[in-house]
């Protein structure tokens, strides 16, 4: 098997030897080169196209936002874009998304133990993302840790889930693509649309801008779940960063819980504790949606929601960037419905009324 060959840009000496430990960890993974800024990356693109490039948001010479549009309109190439957690990071990380990077990731915290063993596992897994985005089929698969499961979080739905009533929520999962997914998808969506919780797989910090710039063009209120918030018409509630988001319900009320814990199918948030929580405490009353992403974090999750009575909606293959969670789902028997994501917005209101 070919290994996915990573060219990392970054001005720190001390994170390019880092990112270089993380990704040579992984057996399906090598590093050709590393480069200390855009125009030495240039250089060595010359000689050899990488794979994936990881690419640092802020170097001297050129940032990263200058050089990511040069590669994208030149020669594109598959680039998971690297940031920090503090200052502008998150907004201009996002702004790497819009300018055609596959996936963003949080720069590993050197000396800390757990954050370090967490960031391996999500950068190997961002960049395996990123290759499969240019391969169109996902390479095979090695754990580096123990994949957990929701159970971990929340308890089995119990078959007990609230009688059907007229009110409906909606809970979504995305991944790699999803930022864009997610933006098409709520662009659609009427002001009074039905209470929604999402879970996008992304760094700590980057949520909170990502939820204020969909509220900024979306009909409905877009905003950073916090503990206790109310799932209402017309707001979206996506899950923190770092954090698993589950939905919960007190009498006729909605509400999120947002609460640490381990890795779930290798991811903080995770969709199947979200989805489970959905089956276990909504049931009938759920619409559920699984959009673009690698692997298979949501797909369990999915099935219990449709054993729960909730009706679940999958992107479509053609549509998604890469087509993994969803493919997960629908062999596991847990999709209803399989949409374009052009018309999943139209579906979900439709199941809804």
């Amino acid at each position: 098997m070919n290994k996915i060959r990573v060219l990392i840009v970054d001005d720190s000496a001390v994170v390019r030897q880092v990112m270089t430990e993380i990704l040579n960890s992984d057996p399906e993974i090598e590093v050709m080169a590393t480069a200390v800024d855009p125009y030495q990356a240039a250089e060595r693109i010359v000689a050899e196209i990488p794979d994936v490039m990881i690419l640092d948001v802020e170097m001297p010479r050129m940032d990263g936002l200058t050089f990511l549009k040069m590669i994208m309109s030149q020669h594109p190439i598959p680039v998971v874009m690297c940031s920090s957690l503090t200052g502008n990071g998150s907004d201009t990380g996002l702004k790497a998304l819009e300018y055609g990077a596959v996936e963003l990731v949080a720069k590993p915290k050197v000396g800390i133990k757990n954050f370090l063993a967490e960031s391996k596992i999500t950068i190997c897994d961002a960049v395996k993302a990123a290759a499969m985005s240019r391969r169109g089929h996902q390479p095979p698969r090695r754990a580096i840790e123990p994949k957990l499961t929701a159970d971990v979080i929340i308890q089995k739905p119990s078959g007990n889930a609230m009688i059907q009533t007229t009110e409906k929520v909606v809970v979504i999962g995305a991944s790699t693509g999803g930022t864009e997914a997610l933006r098409i998808f709520l662009e659609m969506l009427p002001y009074d649309a039905p209470g929604m919780v999402i879970v996008q797989h992304m760094p700590e910090k980057f949520t909170k801008s990502f939820a204020d710039r969909l509220n900024e063009i979306c009909k409905v209120k877009v905003k950073e779940a916090k503990d206790n918030d109310s799932v209402i018409p017309g707001q979206v509630l996506i899950a923190p960063g770092n954090y698993h988001t589950l939905l919960k319900r007190s009498g006729a009320r909605y509400y999120v819980e947002v609460k640490e814990g381990p890795l779930v199918s290798r991811h903080r948030p995770s969709v199947d504790v979200l989805f489970r929580s959905a089956a276990r405490y909504a049931g009938k009353n759920c619409v559920g949606v699984i959009m673009t992403g690698m692997g298979d974090d949501g797909a369990q999750g999915m099935l219990e929601m449709k054993r729960e009575g909730a009706m679940t909606i999958a992107q479509d293959e053609a549509s998604c960037v890469v087509y993994g969670m969803p493919c997960q789902a629908v062999k596991m028997g847990g999709v209803d419905e399989i949409h374009p994501l052009n018309q999943i917005a139209f579906h979900v209101l439709k199941a809804c009324k």
